[in-house]
């Protein structure tokens, strides 16, 4: 699970284990991504177009095994899903 929301986004609760990587890391290349290309990731942000953005980004970079969390963050908050933060 990638959360590409800003730092202050991920700190107020982040679904667990998820690795913060904010999109404009993917973008300046100093985020830190698997280095298997074929590693499946899902990638979230609060409402979608950040997490698009950063799929396509991941797709330029050679990452094929790329999926966007249905719903996002607002989803997975609405359905009373488990946060950390």
């Amino acid at each position: 699970m990638l959360d590409v929301r800003t730092g202050i986004e991920f700190r107020s609760g982040h679904i667990p284990g998820a690795v913060h990587a904010p999109t404009w890391k993917i973008l300046l290349r100093l985020a830190a991504l698997p280095k298997a290309r074929e590693t499946q990731m899902v990638v979230t942000c609060e409402h979608g177009p950040r997490a698009q953005l950063a799929g396509s980004l991941l797709g330029l970079l050679g990452y094929r095994n790329v999926a966007l969390l249905a719903g996002h963050m607002s989803g997975w908050r609405r359905a009373g899903l488990p946060l950390e933060k």
